[in-house]
C-alpha cells in the first residue's frame, strides 16, 4: 500500500424500511381510534378497473402479519398467501372498483373516488380517519368542503382524509390495503383474459397495462369492452414511470409538477415524515 493511501470500506446498501403501525398509533393517540388505510391499483392501466383497497384497524389490532409490504414489492404468490392473514388481522376490509365505462364517463380522479367510496361502504363500520397513500387527496369530495362523503351521504357522516407520501411502504394498514387491491384486481384481469376473444391481449401477464404484447394486440385487433376507450390506447407511459400512475399524471410528475393537473385537488394534509420519533410527534400535532 502506498503512503497516504486509504482502504475504502464498501458502503452498505440501505434496505427499505418495513411498514409498521407507528404512524397509525400516533394518529390513534391524536384522537382517531378507528383508522382506515387506503391504496389504489390500476390507475395507469389501459384495460380493466381502477381498484381501491381499504383496511380498518383499531387499537386492538396488534402488529401486522409478518411480511406485509407494498404490493409492488411482493411476488404474486406472496401476495396471495398474505390475503387470508390480512383479513384475519384487521378489524374490517373492503375492495371497490370503478369500471372502464365509468372511467370514460367521469374521468380517472372521479373514478378513484367512486371506487374508494365503494370500498369504504363494505367495511360495515364508521372510521374516524382515512390514511391515503400519496400527496394528492383524490378521495375528497369537493362538494363536501374537504371531507369525504360516503356513497350514501345521508347514512354516514363525512370522514376526514390525510395523505402521506410512501404510506404504502411505511404504514402497515396502507400496505395491507395495497395487497388486497392488487390481488383482487389481478384475479379479475386473469379471469377476463379467459373470456372468448380476450386472451389475445395477454392480460393474464400484463394485467391490462401498456406492455408490448398488449399494445401490439390493440394495434391489430382494436379495443374491446374492457378497455378505457377515452384513453390513448396506442402509446405507453415512459418506461421510467411507475406503471401505477396514469400517463398524464406520470408526465406531469416527471416534469416536476408535483401531482396530477386535476381541478379536484381537495385538501392535502400532507405527511412526509423523518424517521426520528421527535419529528414524528411534532408532525402529528397538526389537525
Amino acid at each position: 500500500m502506498s503512503p497516504g493511501s486509504r482502504t475504502r470500506t464498501p458502503r452498505a446498501t440501505a434496505r427499505p424500511a418495513r411498514p409498521s403501525l407507528r404512524l397509525e398509533r400516533a394518529l390513534q393517540r391524536e384522537g382517531y381510534p378507528v383508522l382506515v388505510g387506503m391504496d389504489e391499483v390500476g390507475r395507469g392501466a389501459l384495460a380493466g378497473p381502477v381498484t381501491v383497497g381499504v383496511v380498518a384497524i383499531d387499537e386492538g389490532c396488534r402488529s401486522a402479519p409478518t411480511g406485509v409490504r407494498d404490493s409492488k414489492l411482493l411476488t404474486h404468490q406472496a401476495r396471495e398467501r398474505m390475503v387470508p392473514r390480512i383479513r384475519r388481522w384487521c378489524l374490517s376490509w373492503g375492495v371497490g372498483h370503478a369500471w372502464p365505462a365509468e372511467i370514460d364517463r367521469i374521468g380517472i380522479m372521479a373514478a378513484l373516488r367512486l371506487a374508494g367510496g365503494r370500498a369504504l361502504a363494505q367495511l360495515g363500520l364508521q372510521p374516524d380517519l382515512v390514511l391515503l397513500d400519496g400527496n394528492h387527496d383524490w378521495l375528497t369530495d369537493p362538494a363536501r368542503e374537504g371531507l369525504l362523503g360516503f356513497a350514501d351521504p345521508g347514512r354516514a357522516p363525512p370522514v376526514p382524509v390525510r395523505t402521506m407520501i410512501k404510506a404504502d411502504m411505511r404504514c402497515s394498514s396502507v400496505a395491507a390495503a395495497s395487497v388486497l387491491a392488487k390481488v383482487i384486481r389481478d384475479a379479475h384481469m386473469v379471469q377476463a383474459a379467459r373470456e372468448a376473444g380476450y386472451g389475445r391481449y395477454g392480460w393474464d401477464g400484463n394485467k391490462g397495462y401498456a406492455a408490448p404484447e398488449h399494445l401490439a394486440a390493440l394495434r391489430e385487433h382494436g379495443p374491446c369492452d374492457h378497455h378505457r376507450r377515452s384513453w390513448n390506447l396506442t402509446g405507453a407511459p415512459d418506461e421510467g414511470i411507475d406503471p401505477e400512475l396514469d400517463p398524464v399524471a406520470a408526465a406531469e410528475l416527471d416534469a416536476g409538477a408535483g401531482g396530477p393537473a386535476d381541478p379536484d385537488t381537495g385538501n392535502q394534509d400532507r405527511f412526509d415524515l423523518a424517521d426520528d420519533p421527535a419529528h414524528l410527534a411534532q408532525e402529528m400535532t397538526r389537525a
